[in-house]
This record gives C-alpha cells, sequence and structure tokens, in this order.
C-alpha cells in the first residue's frame, strides 16, 4: 500500500482502498498531509482499528471519550464501534483495520495502546505491503508477528471522558476550545445557569471524576502532545492556566509519577 497523501478536505485513503473489502487479517495504509483542519463525521467499521499519530494533532471520540493521543501511543477501536475523528496541521498517521477474529485477545473497548518501536515499524512496513500480499509469504508472517505484538501492547488510561448530559458536554468542549480556563465548578455553575452540586453529582456518575480530576486529566493529554511537539515546559504551564511551571511540574507529577521532562525521556528511550 503506498503512502497516501490526500487533499486538505479528504482525510480518507483514495476510493479503490476499503479495507472493510480486504480479505486479509490485516490491512494498513499511512496518510501524510497539511490541513487547517478536518473531520471526519461518526462512522464505525466492520473491522476494528489502530489509529497511530506520528507527527501532527489528531483527535478521536469514540465511546463517551475523547482521545488525544501522545506519542508512541494509538487508539484501538474496536469492530462497529461509532467514532469520529478530526485532525489539524502536518500530519502523519498509520490507520491499521484488523479482522474482528484475527486476534481475540485485542481489547473489546476502545482504549490507547502503548506502541513499541518494534510495533511501530511493523505498522510502518505493513503500510507499505500490498493489500492482498501472501498470506503465506513473508508479508503473511509479518502480519502474524504484528498481531502478536499488538496483542501484548500495554493499555494506558489517557482519554478525556465526554459525558452524555448536554451542559457538561458544552463545557467539555469549551475546556478543549480554551484549557487555560479556570473556571471552577461553581462558575460553570453560573454561567450554565445550573446548581454546582447538580453538576458534581451529574459529572461523578458519568465519569467517576470530581471536577478538578476530570480537567487535570484533559490538561494531561494536551501537555503530552504539546511537551512532545517541542513546546517547553513553561510554555505549556501557561497555556494550560498555570501560574508557571512549578504548579503545572507538581501536577503532573502527582498524576503520572514523575515529572515531565523524565516521563518523556523514558518514553523516549523505550522507543
Amino acid at each position: 500500500m503506498p503512502f497516501y497523501r490526500p487533499n486538505e478536505d479528504d482525510l480518507r485513503p483514495d476510493d479503490d482502498f476499503d479495507p472493510a473489502d480486504v480479505p486479509r487479517a490485516i490491512a494498513a495504509v499511512g496518510i501524510d498531509m497539511f490541513t487547517k483542519g478536518v473531520e471526519i463525521p461518526i462512522h464505525e467499521h466492520r473491522k476494528a482499528q489502530l489509529i497511530l499519530t506520528l507527527r501532527g494533532v489528531v483527535r478521536c471520540e469514540a465511546d463517551q471519550s475523547v482521545w488525544i493521543v501522545p506519542p508512541r501511543c494509538a487508539v484501538w477501536i474496536p469492530g462497529n464501534l461509532p467514532h469520529s475523528v478530526t485532525a489539524a496541521g502536518n500530519v502523519e498517521v498509520y490507520l491499521l483495520f484488523v479482522e474482528p477474529d484475527a486476534a481475540p485477545a485485542l481489547p473489546s473497548q476502545c482504549c490507547t495502546l502503548s506502541i513499541s518501536p518494534l510495533l511501530e515499524r511493523l505498522l510502518l512496513h505493513v503500510a507499505q505491503m500490498p493489500v492482498l500480499y501472501d498470506v503465506d509469504g513473508a508479508d503473511g508472517r509479518v502480519a502474524t508477528v504484528l498481531l502478536d505484538q499488538l496483542s501484548l501492547a500495554p493499555v494506558e488510561k489517557l482519554n478525556f471522558p465526554m459525558p452524555v448530559d448536554a451542559k457538561l458536554r458544552k463545557i467539555a468542549i469549551a475546556m478543549m476550545a480554551d484549557p487555560a480556563d479556570r473556571a471552577t465548578i461553581d462558575e460553570w455553575g453560573r454561567r450554565m445557569a445550573v446548581a454546582p452540586r447538580t453538576l458534581t453529582r451529574a459529572l461523578k456518575r458519568e465519569t467517576g471524576m470530581s471536577f478538578g480530576r476530570w480537567r487535570q486529566q484533559l490538561h494531561i493529554l494536551i501537555a503530552l502532545q504539546r511537551l512532545a511537539q517541542g513546546a517547553s515546559v513553561q510554555t505549556v504551564a501557561l497555556d494550560l492556566g498555570y501560574e508557571g511551571a512549578s504548579a503545572f511540574v507538581t501536577m503532573f507529577r502527582k498524576a503520572l509519577g514523575k515529572p515531565p521532562a523524565r516521563y518523556l525521556a523514558e518514553r523516549r528511550i523505550a522507543a
């Protein structure tokens, strides 16, 4: 499958490539594009899908969560699960489609998978293989190894829960658009003309999180993405509404067990 470079308004492979019709355990495509912003509305595939982003900003909404994926991670979407995808910037993304019964050990729910260097290289290789690769040849063996490695990939909790409640959903969208907004739940209650206690109960019921923990999860995902793109800790801290780098680093360490620089360095070494 040759690397695909679509127009700005198209994030799909060409019309000759429909992964649902490929009679193989896996089918993959790499997409390289620059876009000011493109969205693929809610849709679903019979096959499961893995979305690996190597460059740019790709966001997926599925299973009542937004998945903003940092480096060395990918979103796993089981078959027949409705999802939408948005992308912006200089994007390099790889899409892998997997027959539902080809890897039964893979998660049955949407999640983030940690991608090892070997798995990444296998995926990049598979994206260059013929669509109808020789199942009994070298390409078929590569496909088998890829599925084995994918089944072993660690699951990471890197999602931002999107509530069904309309007012909470508006808050979520507003926080994603302006992550520096430090409004409290009381302030959001006034903005939405809803009692803060009502919002708090609904949020806890739907996500299991307090408002502070919910917003913190969004900040962690945005921070990981921006830091990986080369932004400084100070810049990210200010962009997220912190008074300075120290407060941001403290939050990050409490959430992930280590400061940002060490967290990212260890991921690069692991890569």
